[in-house]
């Protein structure tokens, strides 16, 4: 009995483990409100980071220093996703409502 609770309380760390591991790669950016959500967003380089936009307004995406290519105009549940690329600091911008401003930290 005492094995069974052990395997048990085992199989419950690891699971939450993994829950872990897939969030951190989880790296969404929310578009809502005229915002993005997180405003700043720190990320690993070669990692995935994804906009999607909740709001009924189209948004775009343009990097500052073009530090990587800018999408589309997304309509509302569309995604946009980017590779990070060197470490450093990535301003952006939607180029339809410029005051929406966010930040990608990318680190080694």
């Amino acid at each position: 009995m005492c094995g069974i609770a052990l395997l048990n309380l085992s199989l419950f760390a690891l699971g939450g483990e993994m829950k872990n591991t897939d969030s951190a790669k989880q790296n969404k950016i929310e578009i809502k409100d005229f915002a993005f959500n997180p405003q700043i967003l720190t990320v690993k380089a070669g990692e995935k980071v994804t906009w999607i936009n909740r709001d009924e307004e189209p948004h775009t995406i343009v990097s500052v220093e073009k530090q990587f290519k800018k999408s589309t105009a997304l309509d509302t549940d569309q995604e946009f996703t980017i590779t990070a690329g060197a470490p450093g600091t990535y301003t952006y911008f939607c180029s339809v409502h410029p005051k929406m401003t966010g930040t990608i930290v990318v680190e080694k």
